[in-house]
């Protein structure tokens, strides 16, 4: 039984989902539970993209201690130097550089020759060696390279140090056969291969991703790539948690499997789709609302009688469990944060603070409060950042035979107040362009959902919205028993957003 290690790429690879921008703070939160799920390896992101993601980076590679760190560099010296700077407190770290070696990125992007690639890598990973023990080298687009120089490539930069060798299907184009064929093809022709780890990273663009992971393990690799959800650019990546069940349920045929804690992937599933805003569709394999749902009279008699009849997974094995009310209204702080731990939070004596004075005023708005009521509500307090406005209070005039009214009132980062009222198309439409002329900020909504986090009357609302401006586009999230309520802190957090990385871009300009 062969053991396939994690290299887990939401903190990079998937907050390059358009529209997605993760905190620092948020960042060092998925990570803790990546470490917690059990990956091997966390990409934390790329130290050199901006300062922004050099701190992020840092961040991580202090708080994490169980899992390998690792950023993401071009072939570039001055990318290693940051990645370094940004690593080098990690209790384990890695570095991953990569060029592209395909002829269509070779000619096109890199305008370089097969031998000014080749020349590239070898130095590029020669000089990662001086930093770091352990070097994964990425050949971009490796799936569309031809066999006889991604074979030359693959076998100078093992020469040159490279631990790990990454063979992408950046575009998402392979078959699984195709790309399994790759993995047999270098295994047979490269010298010393077997001596490194051999990795897969799949793109999702023909819906394969999952598939042609599977079909690059068939074929020997021994780390596969991927994100939480199988979020990503353009269509994602393979989901993670789908090639770890895949495994874990068909042992007998792939005869490998992962160190993964599988009851942590509910929860780690939960927290990506809360802080990235991507919303898991009901019918998604593994984690998915409907995953383990019987409308069938027949399927449903069968389940009842015995759950294999049409349950290969059963969904306590992922860590789904059936919400109890254990805390309330006169519960203490001391029993709160031992809910907190046991619901996978590492939080500062502050941020449980502000998260228990947020949980007393949920319960007396609520009847009840489940674990999902306490996830949303800490999760949403998570999203922290740089507040250059925050929401005090909103109010709403609405009939439907009068034209809807909202007045806002925000406070600024240095305590002066705004405030300003408008009328618009609803309720939300009028908080929106109160929030605007507020804040002087123009932007387009391109998104707005709204979910409930339980059931009832009384249930949380969670509100995600998606603004741009410009070449800019955020994403934020509110909370509340009021979905208005909800509507106006989302698109504020949205807003907030935008102004932290526009400051972020002009210093970073100068």
């Amino acid at each position: 039984m062969r053991t396939i290690e994690i290299f887990d790429t939401t903190l990079r690879d998937g907050e390059q989902t358009p529209g997605v921008n993760i905190s620092t703070n948020e960042k060092v939160e998925i990570a803790l539970q990546l470490e917690k799920l059990g990956v091997t390896r966390i990409e934390a992101g790329f130290a050199a993209a901006s300062p922004g993601d050099q701190k992020s980076v840092a961040d991580v590679a202090k708080r994490v201690k169980n899992s390998t760190i690792v950023s993401l560099a071009r072939a570039v010296k001055d990318d290693m130097d940051k990645a370094y700077e940004a690593l080098r407190h990690a209790q384990d770290a890695c570095l991953h550089v990569f060029i592209a070696t395909s002829p269509i990125h070779r000619q096109y992007k890199l305008r370089m020759s097969k031998e000014q690639v080749l020349a590239r890598a070898v130095e590029a990973v020669t000089y990662a060696k001086k930093y770091f023990s352990q070097v994964q080298f990425s050949a971009e687009d490796a799936a569309r390279t031809e066999i006889d120089f991604l074979a030359e490539v693959v076998e100078a930069v093992i020469k040159a140090g490279a631990t790990t060798v990454n063979i992408p299907d950046t575009v998402g184009y392979m078959t699984p056969y195709e790309y399994g064929n790759i993995f047999r093809e270098l295994r047979r022709r490269v010298p010393g291969i077997e001596g490194v780890r051999l990795s897969c990273h799949c793109h999702d663009d023909l819906g394969m991703a999952v598939a042609n992971s599977l079909a690059a393990i068939e074929a020997g690799a021994t780390q596969v790539e991927g994100t939480i959800n199988g979020i990503g650019e353009r269509a994602g990546n393979a989901a993670l948690e789908e090639v770890a069940l895949a495994l874990e349920t068909r042992k007998d045929y792939y005869q490998a499997t992962t160190k993964l804690n599988l009851k942590e992937i509910a929860r780690t599933s939960q927290l990506v789709s809360r802080l990235t805003g991507m919303i898991v569709p009901g019918n998604k394999a593994v984690v998915g609302a409907n995953a383990f749902a019987h409308e069938s009279g027949i399927h449903q008699d069968g389940v009842l009688k015995e759950a294999s009849t049409y349950e290969i997974i059963r969904p306590e094995t992922v860590g789904f469990k059936s919400n109890k009310l254990v805390l309330g209204k006169h519960s203490g702080r001391h029993a709160f944060k031992e809910k907190l731990m046991e619901l996978g939070y590492h939080l500062e004596q502050e941020e449980i603070d502000a998260a228990f004075a947020a949980f007393k005023d949920l319960c007396d708005k609520k009847k009840e409060v489940s674990d999902d009521d306490i996830l949303a509500l800490v999760d949403a307090k998570m999203v922290r950042g740089t507040e250059m406005y925050r929401l005090e209070s909103v109010q709403l005039s609405y009939g439907n035979i009068s034209l809807p009214t909202a007045s806002v009132r925000l406070v600024r980062a240095d305590g002066t107040v705004c405030e300003e009222a408008a009328c618009g198309n609803g309720s939300v439409d009028s908080i929106y362009k109160a929030i605007d002329r507020a804040t002087g900020e123009e932007v387009t909504l391109t998104d707005y959902k709204i979910l409930s986090v339980t059931h009832g009357k009384d249930a949380l609302g969670e509100v995600f919205v998606r603004l741009q401006q410009g070449d800019l586009t955020v994403t934020g999230r509110g909370v509340s028993t009021d979905v208005l309520e909800a509507s106006a802190i989302a698109y504020v957090r949205a807003v907030n957003k935008i102004l932290e990385r526009k400051n972020t871009l002009t210093v970073a300009a100068n």
